[in-house]
């Protein structure tokens, strides 16, 4: 071998020790920078609504329109004077428009054919009522049926309830919720013989709201529970560490 193929083979053969260093150190940081540690954190609180609205559908029907409308408007006065009675403040209250519509009555005559028949006009209204005193609302919800012995054809919905500081309680809950997510990661990391590195990703879990103590099932675009007076607020925190 001359002088010239020696030099060649050397030359090669560092190159090939030296690509094979940075081949290794490569694959030695991309296999380093891989581990992480996934983790879920859980936050939730049980909390009292502080706001209810509930509803109440008062109605007439009779032949002659006026004859319905005057009915209705007495009615709203009864409505009226019972839920101030009750301790509900006159600005809580809000009836709405009159619904008025045409009832019929369908049928068949002798040979077969459809027919109807103008059976009167059916006048409805609602009242509305907001309010943070949840105790007289309840109260007058169960209390307000006794208006129907005064002649007047009353339906009544369950009230609901809600919380005037949501935003704040999810911004409370979200903070424990990534706390709990480093905690647990912490706890993985220790355990293993290693460290937590920084946070390479986090993601928000659903905000689910459930009546407290009641076997509801989550949604999977989030629950919330408007029936139950007490409830519970949950969510969770999705979180990716990296691992040294």
């Amino acid at each position: 071998m001359n002088k010239f193929s020696v030099i060649v083979a050397s030359v090669l053969a560092i190159g090939l020790v030296f690509g094979a260093f940075i081949l290794g150190n490569a694959y030695k940081y991309k296999f380093k920078s891989t581990e992480s540690i996934n983790v879920t954190g859980n936050a939730l609180k049980d909390f009292d609504a502080d706001l209810v609205k509930w509803r109440a559908t008062f109605s007439r029907k009779d032949f002659d329109l006026r004859v319905a409308s005057d009915q209705l408007k007495e009615d709203q006065k009864v409505v009226r004077d019972f839920l101030i009675s009750q301790g509900i403040k006159p600005n809580e209250i809000v009836f709405e428009a009159v619904n008025i519509s045409k009832d019929f009555q369908y049928g068949t005559d002798s040979n077969g054919n459809s027919t109807s028949q103008f059976t009167g006009y059916n006048l409805s209204q609602d009242a509305t009522i907001e309010s943070k005193e949840l105790d007289k609302i309840e109260k007058a919800s169960r209390e307000i049926s006794n208006l129907i012995s005064q002649g007047i054809e009353l339906s009544s919905s369950n009230p609901n309830y809600y919380y005037s500081k949501l935003e704040d309680l999810k911004l409370e809950l979200i903070a424990q919720a990534s706390a709990n997510a480093k905690q647990r990661a912490e706890n993985i990391a220790t355990k293993s013989g290693s460290s937590l590195g920084k946070l390479k990703q986090a993601d928000l879990g659903i905000f689910q709201i459930t009546g407290k103590n009641d076997n509801e099932e989550y949604s999977a675009g989030g629950s919330f529970n408007t029936t139950s007076r007490q409830k519970t607020a949950q969510i969770t925190v999705r979180a990716s560490y990296n691992s040294n």
